[in-house]
């Protein structure tokens, strides 16, 4: 496992397809290594939740996090991901700043609340390479 300090941290449902199809697009994707994933349901995100006084049981928002300066939610959360990634994907967060974050937020919660029925991913096996940007405990 890789020093997380020093990276963005997502957190994401580990239990959802389509947060596991998102964490596998940007593992494609991240070409500076910036990102590191935990799944909310494990001890490394409980903890987060917990020490944020946020709901450990309910696991439908991403959130992202950078020790020590920031954590960002939904749209937010994705927007700033897409900036980080650079290059055409920074031009394409920047396009979708112009809708208001309350309209990102709507659509992202839809989405949220029916991810169960849009994904029919299979289970996600990372890279032995992969697995390193994985925070388990």
């Amino acid at each position: 496992m890789e020093n997380w300090e020093d990276k963005h941290i997502i957190f994401f449902d580990g239990d959802c397809g389509v947060c596991n199809f998102w964490v596998q697009w940007i593992l494609q994707r991240d070409r500076k290594n910036e990102f590191m994933f935990a799944s909310l349901q494990s001890d490394f995100g409980q903890k987060f939740l917990g020490e944020r006084q946020l709901d450990r049981k309910q696991f439908n928002t991403l959130y992202l996090w950078k020790a020590g300066s920031y954590y960002l939610i939904k749209s937010k959360a994705i927007l700033k991901v897409l900036h980080l990634l650079g290059g055409l994907y920074k031009a394409a967060g920047f396009a979708a700043q112009i809708f208001p974050t309350g309209f990102s937020d709507q659509l992202y919660n839809v989405i949220s609340r029916n991810r169960m029925k849009i994904s029919n991913q299979k289970c996600f096996l990372p890279t032995p390479e992969e697995r390193k940007k994985f925070i388990e405990v």
